[in-house]
């Protein structure tokens, strides 16, 4: 992956530096590589970098990037909004937790909210009986 910069500029008013650049790859690199290839680059922590778009055309190797990076996390955090495509790089992938359907349960307790918690059984309904023709 090779990072080349086209264009910075400077922020005064948010405290950033807006940063466009392309991006020479075999396949579409991730947020969190774009991040950390800014970051060396620029000699800046990671948390200080949002990454605004990674786009790139058919058939192309090269992507398009558009980067701000701040002078602290604080100044993002007060600026930029907060994403799910943001938080998924901030928190890694938590394991799940193992669901347990709530008829295993005994006693009924932690189950659906329309489950009953009594132990009958439901009623089965009869089919009313043909009368056969003499």
């Amino acid at each position: 992956m090779e990072l080349n910069i086209t264009n910075e500029t400077e922020n005064l008013l948010f405290d950033r530096r807006e940063i466009y650049g392309n991006i020479k790859a075999n396949s579409t690199p991730s947020r969190v590589e774009v991040t950390k290839a800014l970051a060396e680059k620029f000699s800046t922590p990671e948390d200080n970098i949002k990454i605004k778009k990674i786009e790139g055309k058919f058939g192309a190797q090269t992507f398009d990037v558009e980067a701000n990076i701040y002078t602290s996390k604080e100044n993002k955090d007060k600026v930029e909004i907060k994403k799910k495509k943001d938080e998924k790089v901030a928190e890694p992938a938590a394991p799940k937790e193992e669901l347990i359907p709530a008829a295993k349960v005994e006693g009924g307790s932690g189950g659906a909210p329309f489950e009953s918690t009594s132990k009958e059984t439901p009623k089965k309904e009869s089919k009313p009986k043909e009368e056969s023709k003499k």
